[in-house]
């Protein structure tokens, strides 16, 4: 990789990690909103988010916000991920939720709970963009898992607890799978990301697009998830030539006109670092050859 500018912050991550290079993909947000779905299916973790917000009224600002997390934990500074990190945490400690069905209140901070939306999200990035074609090798994917530590960190777990490798996710996926349930939040978070609010006019541009990304987003969970929702799965060879297809559509739109969309976060990181800091696939590539045996360690 060329070097990059000297005297400017990589921040948490930097150019020469994975995670920079996967985060500026467009299918990411296809992953994001898997994540979603996953997420609902803890009980405890998606009820401190109903009862502390009005999701349907405020779901896309909580998009968003995830999205601007995200982007500034990657490509800002080191001091804009602490800050941002910081609010995180302090917002945490102040909410709580009740269960209906003890009494029992609860901090949405408890680390079991931090725990599961960090696995679920990491984990449905690394899905999503390895199952789109995205060229992730298993030593690719492990070394991502390892670098979120810090962004697990700056939610308030200890690193040490965090998955740091694909071996200890899926081992971590089947030690809370009995604590998975589709309850009634779950099933208004799967009402709203397949039939989202809009103006009159823009409904046939939600039909068109937005419930294209949404099935596909949903169709890409685990077969116990498609389980616990109702549905069906659909057959995995299907749902990944759809994914193989809408990442070719997406990353064949220029990185330039993508990166212009608020809040920019990549264009100020190549502003700081310099272009050889500029995200891209080939970057991944290139190294695979060095991390991997040919032909080998694909991630799923």
């Amino acid at each position: 990789m060329a070097a990059t500018r000297t005297g400017g912050d990589p921040g948490l991550f930097g150019p020469d990690s994975v995670t920079w290079q996967a985060h500026g993909d467009p299918m990411m947000w296809v992953a994001g909103i898997r994540a979603l779905y996953l997420q609902a299916l803890h009980p405890r973790a998606v009820r401190g988010v109903m009862q502390n917000s009005d999701f349907r009224r405020d779901a896309w600002g909580r998009l968003m916000r995830t999205a601007g997390f995200v982007g500034t934990t990657t490509y800002g500074t080191t001091e804009a991920a602490e800050r941002a990190g910081a609010r995180v945490r302090k917002i945490h400690r102040m909410l709580g939720a009740t269960d209906p069905d003890t009494g029992e209140r609860y901090g949405v901070d408890e680390p079991a709970l931090l725990l599961w939306v960090h696995c679920a999200e990491i984990g449905s990035y690394l899905h999503v963009l390895g199952r789109s074609g995205f060229p992730l090798t298993a030593a690719h994917a492990d070394r991502y898992l390892a670098e979120h530590r810090h962004s697990a960190r700056l939610v308030g777990l200890d690193p040490g607890s965090v998955p740091a490798n694909r071996a200890e996710l899926a081992a971590y996926f089947a030690r809370v799978r009995p604590e998975l349930a589709a309850g009634p939040e779950a099933h208004e978070v799967d009402d709203f990301l397949c039939r989202p609010p809009t103006h009159p006019l823009l409904v046939p541009a939600r039909e068109l697009l937005w419930r294209r990304v949404a099935r596909l987003a949903y169709d890409s969970l685990p077969p116990y998830a498609h389980e616990l929702y109702g549905r069906p799965a659909p057959p995995p060879a299907t749902v990944t030539r759809r994914l193989r297809a809408t990442g070719t559509v997406l990353r064949a739109i220029p990185a330039r006109l993508r990166w212009q969309l608020p809040p920019r976060h990549i264009l100020r990181a190549m502003d700081r670092l310099g272009p050889a800091a500029r995200p891209a696939p080939y970057k991944i590539g290139r190294q695979a050859a060095i991390l991997d045996p040919p032909g080998e360690g694909a991630a799923d």
